[in-house]
């Protein structure tokens, strides 16, 4: 774009068109041109200054579409009327003496409608059940009705009720539900059972000390043998109740803690089951030798 000077001139006006534009045309051509060639630059002006306004726009909506970090909102507590219409078709998988019996904390939908434990794909459960050790083989939740048997690993929840996520249950129904693994635990008598998240062992604390546990006094792994569930407040009965490991959450819902950390935890208690599942074979071989003998 020609830079005009905007200083004085002793030139006349007619003078300083015929030396911009050359002497060849007339005045009223001179000036046509010098209209035109302004009015060419307003509107380049417009249209920078209306692209800018479209890129200052452009680079808001940019900014304001940049996802976020997701956090999960917590969604509370959901009457059970809100499932009425969901047929809950999963039941416990339970024996006597097992090895150990896991304890989560409610079925999903998922799990719920179609009758097998922890079966959603973003569940961790039966990858970290083999990964920690606890089956020689990786299994399937379609097997969950089989795991006693084959395993001597049994299943069952602190709540029977299905939701869509476990804060839609509320306090007074998970501590309700304690006194039933109690009895559940008294009655299958298994030698640990692994309490498959956090929460559960909140309520089971504030039942057992009617009160919350602290950050202190909360861990992860084995817990202490005043702990154990399902024993008798009979002094004289043998069994002193089954052993209690506390055990991460296992749900694709659940944010806090990483796959490693989890794996670590949960090591700690599949090394225990391989132990005892080797000690039990180790006997019933001596046991079958023995009548072989006979």
């Amino acid at each position: 774009m020609p830079r005009i000077s905007h200083s004085p001139s002793s030139t006349s006006f007619q003078g300083t068109l015929e030396s911009y534009f050359g002497k060849t045309g007339s005045a009223n051509d001179s000036q046509r041109r010098l209209t035109q060639g302004a009015t060419s630059v307003m509107q380049q002006q417009s249209s920078q200054e209306t692209n800018g306004q479209k890129r200052k726009i452009l680079d808001s909506d940019s900014v304001a579409s940049v996802p976020k970090k997701f956090k999960r909102s917590s969604k509370g507590y959901a009457p059970p009327s809100k499932y009425d219409h969901i047929v809950n078709k999963l039941t416990d998988s339970l024996a006597p003496n097992l090895i150990c019996l896991f304890i989560g904390l409610n079925p999903g939908i998922r799990t719920a409608t179609t009758g097998h434990a922890y079966n959603h794909p973003t569940n961790l459960f039966w990858k970290l059940l083999h990964s920690s050790g606890c089956t020689p083989r990786p299994c399937r939740a379609e097997e969950d009705g089989d795991m006693p048997r084959l395993f001597n690993l049994g299943f069952t929840n602190i709540v029977s009720r299905a939701t869509k996520d476990g804060s839609e249950l509320s306090n007074e129904e998970m501590d309700e539900g304690v006194a039933v693994l109690e009895m559940k635990i008294a009655a299958q008598k298994p030698e640990a059972v692994a309490i498959v998240g956090k929460s559960i062992w909140e309520s089971i604390w504030r039942v057992r000390h009617r009160k919350k546990i602290t950050k202190n006094e909360f861990k992860y792994g084995w817990q202490d043998e005043r702990e154990n569930m399902g024993k008798s407040k009979e002094k004289d009965l043998a069994w002193k109740g089954a052993k209690v490991f506390v055990a991460t959450t296992t749900s694709g819902l659940a944010a806090g803690m990483g796959r490693q950390e989890k794996e670590e935890v949960w090591r700690g208690l599949g090394e225990w089951v391989e132990k005892r599942r080797a000690e039990r074979a180790d006997t019933t071989a001596g046991e079958n030798a023995d009548c072989e003998d006979k």
